[in-house]
Formats: structure tokens, C-alpha cells, sequence
């Protein structure tokens, strides 16, 4: 069963907000076993619209629309919509009670404007919004099915969760879609590609590998579609865990997380601590350890040492290996890790010092140069890396491979 998501607003297309909806709504339909097929922006132009609807019914069955939905002259969905099929618009009661509602609640009057939102196309069943004021409407032409919503996301989201998924489950006979994601790090995706290509070609034509390469680490997703789920979900564990294999220390999870909740949920589940030391990441590390709800089980704290002092006077550097070698280099990030544990008291600790760029590099230390090292109360690891001269990326980078490092030692020390 396939879709296509088209998005309404000028708004879009000159970049003034960000389409959030159709990734989100993407998510969802794949869930339930629709493929979306397409997703396009339209402008707030009748004839863009008008072509976009009737682009869209030839390649799709259900096509889902959001936005021009609101009060103003500029939302002109509706009326292209009732264009489009033919029809008049007309007073729906119930859109009118729901609008009249809400208005009520908030004690205040209610314009022709906002009455004017319950009118709809003749021929759409109506989709009650319980958290605003324009309806959703739903039309079932010529074996086509369109839905078109709000463009406010909350608005949409709950009306697609609560009404329009399930009546698409009730209408369509959808097949079951199952995923399983493997996420790795420390190689890239060519080469990940060429080391399974033999596990690829067996595939059969129902299941499909797809390679997600993000700034250090590589998500590879088997996706499979059938009528019986759970016997779809045995083969493509089957595939998954040929891959786990083959790839080995470079697989990080079996699962669609970031890597840094990875390492988290590991350490938590061990009751293992960590510190961090970060120079030219600039507390990048311990912000992506920060966001994730419970981190503090496992995260103590950590130090941004850019200054030397700092480096000296905390974490113990000593002045004479900052003088002979520098402070991008591995003598120094050794000190620096092992001042880590020492001073926050932790079971693992992370220190990463570099030239993020773009200026500040030499021919001995380019910019991109960066030494990382991870270490517990037993062993050191170190490794210098060599990134580009883009400094946000030098950054990211640095991040992901320092939790590859991390996840590596991890795993060697708890098994």
C-alpha cells in the first residue's frame, strides 16, 4: 500500500519553519505497513495544488495533506480540495459544535472567520479536532483515499494517532513491514558494503538492506514486508545476525538508538560510572550524554579543559609533558584521562584534545588532528585521528568515535 505526503505552505518552501510533519508522519505509516512513496511541498498556489492532487493520485493510493487549513485568506485548501472533486462547500454541525466548543472553553468570542472553518467539501466525512479548530477531512474517490489535516504538528499528530490510522486499518487491508536496525561505528559505509555484499545479494526480493551513514558510524537497516509478521520477523533475524556477525567489533547495537544511549543503557545496566575530560569538543560529549532522560546513573561530570591551567591544576597534566609534546598529543590525553578517573572517581573515563579548526594547525598537527583515549583502573587506550578542516564536523567526529572507543573497552573489561 502505498502513500504520499503533501505538505502546504509558502512557509516551507522559503525555509521560514522546517517540515517536521512528514518525517514524523513517515515514521507512523511505515509502522503500520504503508509505504510512502513521495513526499512533496506545495505553495499556497491553487493551480500547484490542484496538480499536486492529481499528480499524486497516479502514483499512490492514500495521499495525506497538511496544512491551509487555518482562517486566513492564504489557507486555501479546502476550496481546492472542493475544486478538485467537484463540489460545493457546506456547514458541517458537527465541525461548527467543535469549533464553537473551543471557543466557549476559552472564553472568548468566536469571529465568521472561525466559523467559516466548519464549511467542508460535500462529499469528505468529517475529522473532529479536539485540540483546535479546523477539521479534518477524509474523501474515498475512484478507490483513491485523501486525508487532509492541519499543519500545526500537535494538532495533526494526535488527529493521525487517534483517527486516521485507525481508520485506515479498518478500510485497508495492510501488510505487516518489519524492521531491525544495526548500528555500527568505526568504518565506513563502503567498506561495511564490500565486507557484506555476498549476506546482501542473498536476500530475497521481499527483504531490503539499507545503509544510513551519519558523521562516524553507519546504521544498517534490513526491511522486509509480508502478511505474516512474525514469521517475516524470524527471516530477517536470521540476515541480521549473519551481518552482526561479519561485521563484529564494529557493531554497536541491534537497535535504532543513538550510540551515546547505547553506552548509557550498558553502563547502567553494569551500575558503571564515567567522567569526561573534553579540550576541542568543547563539552559536545557531555551534552549528547545529557539529553538522554537517567544519565546521571551513569554520568558524574566532566571538565571542558581548553586553558592549559586547567588541564594542569585539575586534572594534574604536568607542565613539562604540555611543554615537551603539546597539548594535542597523546602523552597529554593520557594524563588527561587518567586525571579524569582520578579526580571525579569514576569506573571509565573519556579525554579528548585537539585542533577542531580551522585555523590553529601546523605542518606537524593539521587541523583535524585529535588524540582521544578511554580508560578504567586497569587499562589506557589511545588513538590519534586525522579528520578533515571543518570544525563542527572535526567535532562530531570526535565524539562518535571517542563512544566507539569507549563501547570497545567496555565490552573487552565486562565480558
Amino acid at each position: 500500500m502505498l502513500a504520499e505526503i503533501i505538505t502546504i505552505g509558502d512557509e516551507i518552501l522559503i525555509g521560514q519553519i522546517v517540515d517536521t510533519n512528514s518525517a514524523w508522519m513517515a515514521q507512523l505509516l511505515n509502522s503500520e505497513g504503508i509505504r510512502v512513496k513521495q513526499i512533496s511541498s506545495v505553495s499556497d498556489n491553487r493551480e500547484h495544488i490542484l496538480k499536486a492532487f492529481a499528480e499524486a493520485a497516479e502514483r499512490v493510493d492514500i495521499i495525506l495533506i497538511t496544512g491551509g487549513l487555518g482562517p486566513t485568506k492564504d489557507d486555501i485548501t479546502k476550496q481546492t480540495l472542493a475544486q478538485y472533486f467537484g463540489v460545493p462547500l457546506v456547514l458541517n454541525e458537527d465541525a461548527l459544535t467543535n469549533v464553537l466548543n473551543i471557543f466557549k472553553r476559552y472564553n472568548r468570542p468566536m469571529l465568521d472567520v472561525n466559523r467559516m472553518q466548519a464549511q467542508v467539501p460535500q462529499n469528505c466525512e468529517v475529522i473532529l479536532n479536539h485540540n483546535g479548530t479546523a477539521p479534518g477531512m477524509w474523501f474515498n474517490e475512484d478507490g483513491k483515499i485523501y486525508v487532509s489535516m492541519p499543519g500545526v504538528p500537535f494538532e495533526m499528530q494526535y488527529m493521525m494517532q487517534d483517527q486516521v490510522v485507525p481508520k485506515l486499518k479498518q478500510t485497508l487491508k495492510l501488510p505487516s513491514i518489519v524492521h531491525k536496525t544495526i548500528l555500527t561505528a568505526g568504518e565506513g559505509e563502503s567498506y561495511l558494503a564490500e565486507k557484506i555484499s555476498d549476506i546482501e545479494s542473498s536476500l530475497p526480493p521481499h527483504i531490503k538492506l539499507a545503509y544510513l551513514p551519519k558523521m562516524g558510524q553507519v546504521r544498517l537497516r534490513l526491511s522486509g514486508d509480508g502478511e505474516d509478521e512474525a514469521a517475516l520477523k524470524k527471516e530477517i533475524d536470521v540476515f541480521a545476525a549473519q551481518i552482526v556477525e561479519r561485521v563484529g567489533v564494529n557493531v554497536i547495537a541491534q537497535e535504532d538508538k543513538p550510540i551515546e544511549k547505547v553506552i548509557l543503557d550498558e553502563m547502567a545496566s553494569r551500575g558503571l560510572t564515567l567522567s569526561l575530560a573534553e579540550s576541542c569538543t568543547g563539552g559536545y560529549v557531555s551534552h549528547l550524554l545529557t539529553q538522554h532522560a537517567g544519565s546521571s546513573a551513569v554520568y558524574l561530570g566532566g571538565l571542558v579543559s581548553y586553558a592549559n591551567d586547567l588541564k594542569q591544576h585539575i586534572l594534574g597534566v604536568k607542565e613539562e609533558t604540555l611543554y615537551q609534546f603539546g597539548a594535542v598529543s597523546e602523552q597529554t590525553v593520557i594524563e588527561m584521562v587518567e586525571g579524569a578517573l582520578r579526580q571525579f572517581k569514576s569506573d571509565y573515563a573519556v579525554a579528548i584534545t585537539g585542533i577542531a579548526g580551522p585555523g590553529g594547525g601546523s605542518e606537524e598537527k593539521p587541523v583535524g588532528t585529535v588524540w582521544i583515549a578511554v580508560a578504567n583502573a586497569n587499562k589506557t587506550v589511545t588513538k590519534k585521528f586525522t579528520f578533515g578542516n571543518k570544525r563542527l564536523q572535526n567535532i562530531e567526529r570526535s565524539a562518535v568515535s571517542a563512544f566507539f572507543m569507549l563501547n570497545t573497552l567496555i565490552k573487552e573489561t565486562t565480558t
